[in-house]
């Protein structure tokens, strides 16, 4: 089984306007093309990949404003957006957003899928590089949780929908306002991320759903936070 890996950052009712919201992205999509190379050009979607591969979008403020003007992209008092960049299909990475809501029932998040072979996986999928694709989401998007994950063991241990919160990923961050980390296992590493919460990593080797030792390691994990109150729905 190969594990497939995503980013997620998630908070709700907040409200921002189109410019503070292209303001974010545009640090954020800045933050991205410093770690990997085939960040530095994004695309919108297209028809055929081809086609795709055409619609090359600047990752500015200004065009995340055009971007949000457009009807598709309004839901609500909220605005999407949808981007990927990569040399081939299967080495694509997406990212995807909706912010600046003020609903309590619309989530806005910041997601991340990130490719499973090739070349760009192999550098990207390690833990110095996830770690700091997270702190950017962080700084940019000021989540209330969010967390670097194996699809294939966030569907073992929360086969109902892996509702945000509520399960331990390869790296889970919390924020300042959702609570306060209690002391974990040695081997997991602990940080701060400025001041707005704390990072969570299981292990510094890709953790996989195959792994007993990883799996029994985020189980212990995971009872630890839940204990302490920190694996919630959002």
């Amino acid at each position: 089984m190969t594990d497939r890996y995503y980013l997620g950052a998630y908070w709700t009712a907040r409200h921002e306007s189109d410019e503070s919201c292209a303001h974010r992205a545009e640090r954020l999509f800045e933050r991205l093309g410093h770690l990997e190379p085939t960040w530095r050009q994004w695309h919108e979607t297209g028809r055929t990949f081809k086609q795709a591969q055409e619609r090359q979008v600047q990752t500015g403020r200004a065009s995340f404003l055009n971007l949000f003007a457009r009807k598709k992209n309004r839901i609500g008092d909220g605005f999407q957006y949808w981007l990927w960049a990569g040399p081939h299909p299967d080495e694509a990475t997406a990212v995807s957003g909706f912010c600046g809501s003020s609903s309590h029932l619309q989530t806005s998040v910041c997601v991340v899928d990130l490719p499973t072979d090739g070349e760009v996986a192999g550098r990207v999928l390690t833990a110095p590089v996830l770690r700091e694709v997270l702190r950017a989401v962080v700084r940019c998007w000021e989540p209330a949780w969010g967390v670097v994950a194996s699809e294939q063991y966030r569907d073992q241990v929360s086969p109902s929908s892996g509702d945000a919160g509520t399960f331990v990923g390869w790296m889970t961050y919390f924020s300042r306002q959702w609570g306060e980390v209690p002391p974990l296992p040695a081997t997991v590493r602990v940080e701060p991320v400025e001041d707005l919460g704390t990072l969570v990593i299981l292990t510094e080797e890709r953790f996989t759903v195959t792994n007993p030792e990883h799996v029994r390691l985020a189980t212990e994990v995971h009872q630890i936070l839940d204990a302490a109150g920190l694996l919630r729905a959002l």
